[in-house]
């Protein structure tokens, strides 16, 4: 594979908890297990570090940082602010065609079986769908960003706390208010939809 897939291999693995956190990852480990060189990998850690995705493990190696409850509210707080931002420019150019694919998106969730990448693939093109319409190509760029950081978080939320059903609920209301032209309610829902997940899963990593 070239040096483009190494890196999304690799940051998929990531999401995937293929790699242990907390553990110095070995670029000979990482080159035999791709079945490359060591240099393509050491150019895709550096990438993924230089997005967040790793952190350094003294004497010049990197490691995937274990899950952390501050980080977990600061991700949250940043998505309170963004998403309903998004959605509330967004909503006056929402039809029935774009919440039709949104509502396919959660169908596809349902049948997604229990691999937390899958889950949230389909929960970015959800939120996605709902969001592009707002015209706003850099808020949508980190917003991108920020979902993929998020979803080590909410693939462990789902499968630690089973909080799936909740988040299908809540995500199937949301299109309900859309369609019911009911914008200040529909961004009310995102809103809380994502301080309770929040709230749900800082207590848990504050446990753990």
């Amino acid at each position: 594979m070239n040096k483009a897939e190494l890196y999304l291999q690799i940051r998929d693995d990531i999401r995937r908890r293929i790699w242990p956190q907390g553990q110095p990852l070995k670029q000979q480990t990482l080159a035999d297990y791709y079945q490359t060189s060591r240099i393509p990998v050491r150019d895709a850690l550096a990438r993924l570090a230089a997005e967040g995705w790793l952190v350094s493990a003294g004497k010049a190696s990197l490691m995937i940082p274990p899950l952390s409850a501050a980080e977990a509210q600061e991700l949250c707080l940043i998505r309170q602010q963004l998403e309903p931002l998004a959605l509330r420019l967004a909503i006056p150019q929402l039809n029935f065609a774009i919440l039709g694919a949104a509502e396919d998106c959660l169908r596809a969730a349902a049948q997604a079986g229990t691999d937390p990448l899958r889950h949230g693939e389909l929960n970015w093109q959800f939120h996605q769908l709902l969001y592009q319409p707002c015209a706003m190509p850099t808020l949508l760029q980190l917003l991108q960003q920020l979902h993929l950081k998020v979803e080590m978080y909410l693939g462990f939320q789902q499968v630690s706390l089973g909080y799936a059903a909740q988040s299908a609920a809540e995500h199937q209301q949301l299109l309900q208010l859309l369609r019911d032209n009911q914008p200040d309610l529909a961004v009310a829902l995102l809103q809380r939809h994502i301080a309770d997940a929040a709230t749900t899963l800082q207590q848990h990593l504050a446990l753990a």
